[in-house]
């Protein structure tokens, strides 16, 4: 039995300890919620969230990767795409725009520096440093956009239903519609933009599975 590269031992330790992180993160607040509920409304909109989804994307790709660091497949790929992406709008997102606004303490405050600050930041670094790459074909992208899409749609339609959307920037209510589709639509965009960049970063850094047979784009 032969011995596990560098490379690999790194990446099981680093994607092993960022899936036990964030998880713990996401199912405390979870729990946390669910304890305070009287209805599933809270459970709902917890769950409605673009940072929370984002992070569940970014543990599930995680663990996986702490289990195989060079794992392959169509699905997985969009997986882990939609999680790095997702991850990257999440802390741009939150540093730019929301995070002025936050003043935590406690668990709130742990909770909240693990999925804005460390999953990010790890999980970008982790993918350039780590990979698996390549990865990301042009089919991937194009899979990997029908997540954002739908979630904006989910959402301006929650939000029609309820009156409550999870970002003060999404507020038709309070923004108005056409401000508030102009700033999702930003949203989008960027997210079109990162995945763009991340296929070509894909291409242009070094690959680092040898095992590695790139799927044909559409």
């Amino acid at each position: 039995m032969t011995a596990a590269d560098p490379r690999t031992t790194l990446a099981r330790v680093w994607w092993g300890l960022l899936a036990l992180v964030v998880g713990a993160a996401v199912l405390t607040d979870l729990v946390r919620t669910i304890d305070g509920a009287g209805s599933a409304t809270p459970v709902i909109r917890y769950l409605s969230y673009f940072t929370i989804q984002s992070n569940l994307l970014v543990v599930a790709a995680a663990a996986t990767l702490a289990r195989d660091p060079d794992r392959d497949g169509r699905g997985w790929r969009v997986l882990r795409l939609d999680a790095l992406l997702g991850i990257t709008v999440t802390g741009l997102v939150y540093a730019v725009v929301l995070a002025p606004t936050i003043h935590l303490q406690g668990l709130s405050w742990w909770t909240n520096v693990a999925m804005h600050y460390v999953s990010p930041v790890a999980t970008l670094l982790g993918w350039l440093l780590l990979g698996p790459r390549p990865r990301i074909t042009g089919v991937t992208v194009l899979a990997a956009l029908v997540w954002p899409v739908v979630y904006a749609g989910y959402t301006l339609a929650h939000g029609a239903v309820t009156g409550w959307y999870p970002y003060p920037f999404l507020d038709v209510g309070v923004l108005g519609l056409a401000v508030a589709l102009g700033n999702l639509g930003f949203v989008v965009l960027l997210a079109l933009v990162f995945l763009v960049l991340f296929r070509a970063l894909d291409r242009a850094l070094p690959a680092t599975d040898r095992r590695a047979e790139v799927l044909s784009a559409g």
